[in-house]
Order: structure tokens, then sequence, then C-alpha cells
């Protein structure tokens, strides 16, 4: 049984009829920036398949007589209730991809943010606080390599200087991309007064893992993000004729980066942790030439920090060696870096409660490697995270699955949690 509305609680407003189901929000939003070679996503920040996103987004929004907005750095926002009053509580997620990633890594958050909001809304939900839905900007990094820009920039973690840097694969800055797609590149910053507003922030997400489909659970609680980052490893030597150029008398940086790429793999396995060179540039990329660049980009995620700078000291020191071996230069650049992340423990344990109120179903709590944008707000305001069982443990890929089922009971579960908490 719920508990009865606070006397001061204003009356709910009605809903609008004939919203679109979490089903028909999938099936809307499935097409959108889908490849069709690999049936991968290729939803990439300030680009066509992004601004399709984003139409989504809104029309959601506007259906729902939600109050839309845009703010400073290109998130989108659509409130029930007045989000001036502060203490709101907000869901959502994002909706760019990794290239040729999974549909359920971002959306399933949004959709079931709606769908959880009309479930409220069926149930005739009493709020004492304002409910918000987030989707936050190039969360995946995928375009300008460096993960959960909107909420960096948000939070301040990102400053503009930095931002501006920030270029594609193209040569194309982040300024420019933002301007082409309709958006004031000068107005990004840190939003504090929009951070205030806040009083707890719940995302839910598809599982990047099995834990939930090993304990046989369909619905999960975050404790903590690992302590994760990204470096840039460059190996110059010498181009040079494939054919013609002696063994001996090559400076080839590939196998300075092959050998790297084996080290990396030791390193994660010595430590309990991962390590993974997942993209690699090589110049002049002939099949023919012997290459006078490789740049290959480590990605590593450790259960703490200690671990992870085990890990990244370890890389870091078989590539000199091997480096050397080949007489080639080496230089290593940090590009981005999130220390562990402990979700809000007086948040985490009222998820918990709601969740378990009235029934004898345990939620199982658990740590993940992935990272979040409720990671990067993390250090604002109260951030937590629910997570939805992904059978196959598989994500950035299109395997990424989670069944109609789960998905359903995500939704009533974030329901059940946001009812829980704008009524208090």
């Amino acid at each position: 049984m719920r508990p009865a509305a606070p006397a001061s609680a204003p009356a709910p407003a009605p809903a609008p009829r004939n919203v679109p189901s979490f089903h028909e929000m999938w099936r809307q939003l499935e097409p959108v920036g889908r490849h069709a070679a690999s049936g991968g996503y290729r939803r990439f920040a300030w680009t066509g398949a992004d601004s399709d996103c984003r139409a989504w987004f809104e029309e959601q929004a506007r259906t729902r007589r939600l109050t839309y907005e845009v703010d400073r750095n290109g998130n989108q926002w659509a409130w029930l209730g007045d989000p001036a009053r502060g203490d709101a509580v907000v869901t959502g997620s994002h909706l760019d991809s990794v290239p040729d990633g999974g549909a359920f890594d971002g959306p399933l958050g949004v959709v079931s943010a709606f769908a959880a909001l009309d479930e409220l809304r069926r149930r005739g939900t009493h709020r004492a606080r304002p409910l918000g839905i987030v989707n936050f900007g190039d969360e995946e990094g995928a375009r300008f390599g460096l993960a959960c820009v909107g909420s960096r920039l948000t939070t301040g973690a990102l400053t503009v200087e930095q931002a501006h840097r920030l270029t594609d694969g193209d040569g194309i800055t982040l300024p420019q991309a933002m301007e082409a797609a309709g958006h004031d590149p000068d107005a990004i910053g840190a939003d504090p007064g929009r951070l205030d507003r806040i009083g707890a922030f719940v995302e839910l997400h598809v599982e990047q893992g099995r834990a939930l489909d090993l304990s046989g659970d369909r619905v999960g609680i975050a404790s903590a993000i690992w302590p994760h980052g990204r470096w840039r490893f460059d190996f110059r030597g010498e181009a040079n004729h494939a054919g013609t150029t002696r063994l001996a008398d090559r400076r080839d940086p590939m196998l300075s980066y092959a050998e790297t790429v084996l080290a990396a793999r030791r390193e994660a396995e010595l430590a309990g942790a991962v390590a993974t060179f997942g993209k690699i540039a090589v110049e002049p990329n002939g099949v023919n030439a012997i290459p006078s660049l490789v740049r290959g980009w480590l990605d590593s995620r450790a259960p703490d920090q200690e671990r992870l700078d085990a890990v990244v000291d370890g890389v870091r020191e078989a590539a000199r060696v091997h480096a050397a071996a080949h007489g080639v230069d080496l230089d290593v650049e940090r590009e981005s870096f999130t220390p562990v992340v402990e979700f809000d423990h007086a948040l985490r344990d009222e998820l918990a409660r709601i969740l378990g109120s009235g029934t004898d179903l345990t939620v199982p709590v658990l740590g993940t490697g992935a990272g979040h944008d409720a990671g990067i707000l993390s250090a604002r305001v109260p951030t937590a995270m629910l997570f939805v069982r992904n059978p196959t443990g598989v994500s950035h890929s299109p395997a990424e699955h989670a069944t109609e089922d789960d998905c359903v009971a995500g939704v009533l579960a974030l329901a059940d949690v946001l009812e829980g908490l704008v009524r208090t």
C-alpha cells in the first residue's frame, strides 16, 4: 500500500490522452540513426541522426504537455511542475551512441522515463516535488573523443576553453558542429543554477554486463562506478617502402603498438581490471608503406584507483621499452579521467527501501565499469542508478539486448522510485 499524499501536495494535472506507450515510443525511435549494413546505431553528437533524436524527445515532451527547454549546453529537459521551485526529482539518460552501438544504451533510460511519468499519471500520484526528464548531449563521446560532454559542461568538469578545443576526425571543432546544428557555442559553460534545482537524479540504464542475468534478477541498483580514463599513445617511426626496406633498417611503430596492446591485456589480467585498445589511427595508412605514425587509444577501468594506476603505469612502461627497442619515439597523453564514483548512499538506500516495500523483493546492488552522466552529476547532486537485465551481457554492439518483460519491469521500478521520491 502506498502512503497517503501529504495534505500540501498539489492535485495531479490531468494527463493528455493517447500518449504513446513504451512499445510505441521504442518503435518510433528504433530506426533513427540505424546503419543498414551493421544493424547498429550511428547517432553522433550534432549530426542529422542526433537532430532526429532530439526532435523525437521534444515531441514526447510536448505530447505530454510538459514544459520543454534546451539548456545552454544543448541538453534537453522536460518538466512536470515548476523546476524553479527547486528540489526536483530528475530522471533520464542520453540518446547518442557509440559507432555501431546497440539500441538500449541510453535510449532505454529516456524512453523509460517518459513511460514512468505516464504510469505516475495513471496512478494519480500527488507530487510534492517537480519531476524532470533529461536527454544529456554527447554522452558517448563518439565524435569528439570525450564522454559525457553535456553533463561535464553543466557541472563545470569540462571548461569552455577545453570544449572549444575538441575536434572530430574531420577537423570540425565542437563549436563549429554546434553552430551548424543551430546551437550557440558561445553560450556553453557551467550551469550551477540549473543544478541547484535538482534534489535527486535517478538514471535507468541497461546493464552492460551479465551480473543480473547470472543472479536471475530483472532490476538492480548501482553502488559505484569504477575509476576509468582514456590515454592516447603516439608511436612515431619512419615511413618507408614495405617492399624494399630491410627489416633491420626499419623504424616501424606498428610493432611497438602491437606489443603494447598485448602488454595491456597482461597488465589488466594481473590487476583484476580491464584495458582495451579499441581505436587506432595510422599514417600514411598505405598497404605498401611502413607507417610513420601509429596512434592508439587505451581505455582502462578498475575497481579502485590503485589498480587502475598499476595498469596504466605498466602499459606506459611496456610501451616505452618496446618503442626504444624499435627506434620509435613515444608520447602518451591522458585525454580524460573519471575517479571512482560512490553513488549517494542515502539515495541508494531509499531506492532499495522503495523497491522492497511491501514485497519480498531483494534488489541486488552492483558495481559497474561503465561511465554515465549520473557519475558526472554525482559531484554536485545526489544521484542513483537502476540497471535492467541484459541477457547477452553485450553492450556497445548491435547484440545488446533486454527483453520486453524486463523493460516493463524497469519502467515499473522507475515509476515506483519516482513516486516515492516526488511524494516526500
